[in-house]
């Protein structure tokens, strides 16, 4: 039984700009009155949901990922009726509560108790549930001692922390959900995620929004990744967050790449250079040249260089460093006693890096080459970027390595 539709639901936001002239004014008020122009925008206008379509069916865990603007909170908001779809149908069956702004039902000026009862009242509840869950609600929140003191002098996580309370102890049919499982401090926090679990052990219907990756695939049966207000992928978490990961590491390739070739405070490399790097190609352990890796795939890289003149002793150097400039590894042909007596002329170097097993992300490869006290490099190259691509791992990796690591237990 499907207690959630989407059918077809399209919703239209204004930018925040204001009308400067009557005659901005009046053209605004006809394209209002006029409702054969529902479906087109003016220029002060934009979509936040297109055409977007799903089902959640009764006990159902689904996710909402995506960019910032991607439309997530959006449609939360719509199936919590705080606004109305611009076209579209949507169908809700059974008691819905909604964690998206858990203060929003609160008035700075009355107590934690008063406030307790306006906002479940907002939510759907009656005087006398709110009264048999009270207790409840104050315990959980952890601030008995404030709670006839105005909130408007309550720090701001005690001030989710009530608000998480009394959304939580609603026992709704349909619970929304939108990154508010981080209020509070981590004694909290954990509270916060126990009473989740106690929702999903009740068969409660959640709608889960959130950049916490693991949370998600800890969490969701299903997974709807929104872009640009449209649904580009659905499917389970091992499907879908792979996808999105790939597609966020695809964006920083595409950033990395642009700022390199702007860097303005890249060593330069004139004709008068003694030596050039002509070329870098990357391949994995079967020699098949490639810029996107699996995790765990050995990497090796050949550099093609050229001297215009004999050079003693040169020193070659590799660094890995992750799009955001942290430095992952580095090698150097001295303290891997790579011995190189001189170079003349064009020739190459292979380096194999192994199974470095690097997460998942975007990175470059830096080479350097060196006289031989290391004093003076007479090329530098950053441009060769490749990627790490996800799958296979559970959720987000901040790390920079994922090591091959073995557990057992002991007595």
């Amino acid at each position: 039984m499907n207690v959630i539709e989407f059918n077809g639901v399209w919703k239209k936001f204004r930018k925040g700009e204001r009308f400067n002239s009557l005659r901005d004014r009046i053209p605004n008020l006809l394209r209002k009155k006029n409702p054969a122009n529902n479906g087109m925008l003016n220029d002060k206008e934009f979509w936040a949901l297109k055409n977007v379509s799903f089902q959640v069916k009764n006990g159902d865990v689904l996710g909402l990922i995506g960019a910032n603007g991607a439309g997530k909170s959006t449609a939360l908001k719509l199936l919590s009726r705080i606004m109305n779809p611009t076209k579209g149908e949507i169908k809700i069956e059974g008691r819905l509560s909604a964690l998206i702004e858990v203060t929003a039902g609160f008035h700075n000026e009355l107590t934690g108790r008063e406030n307790i009862y306006l906002n479940g009242t907002i939510m759907g509840m009656t005087k006398k549930e709110i009264d048999s869950k009270f207790d409840k609600i104050v315990d959980f929140s952890g601030i008995a001692e404030f709670i006839d003191t105005p909130v408007k002098r309550y720090s701001s996580g005690m001030y989710s922390r009530l608000g998480f309370s009394v959304a939580a102890h609603m026992d709704p049919d349909i619970l929304l959900v939108d990154e508010v499982l981080a209020v509070g401090d981590i004694a909290f926090q954990a509270k916060c995620a126990q009473k989740m679990r106690e929702l999903l052990n009740s068969g409660t219907t959640i709608m889960l929004v959130s950049h916490n990756l693991p949370l998600i695939q800890n969490l969701c049966k299903r997974v709807i990744l929104l872009n640009k207000g449209e649904i580009i992928k659905e499917g389970t978490p091992d499907e879908v967050i792979p996808y999105y990961q790939n597609i966020v590491y695809g964006k920083q390739e595409e950033e990395l790449k642009k700022r390199i070739l702007s860097d303005s405070d890249k060593v330069a490399i004139n004709t008068d250079s003694l030596v050039n790097i002509s070329d870098v190609l990357l391949y994995n352990g079967e020699l098949k040249h490639k810029t996107e890796f699996r995790i765990g795939e050995p990497i090796s890289i050949k550099l093609n260089y050229e001297a215009k003149e004999r050079i003693e002793n040169p020193i070659f150097t590799i660094d890995v460093i992750r799009a955001d400039g942290v430095l992952c590894c580095s090698s150097n042909t001295k303290d891997d006693n790579f011995a190189i007596a001189s170079i003349d002329g064009r020739g190459a170097i292979d380096i194999n890096l192994g199974n470095l097993n690097l997460a998942p992300a975007t990175y470059f490869a830096k080479i350097s080459i060196w006289d031989k006290e290391m004093v003076h490099p007479y090329v530098i190259r950053k441009n060769d970027v490749f990627r790490i691509q996800a799958g296979g791992c559970s959720g987000e990796i901040k790390a920079v390595f994922i090591p091959e690591v073995k557990w057992k237990t002991t007595t």
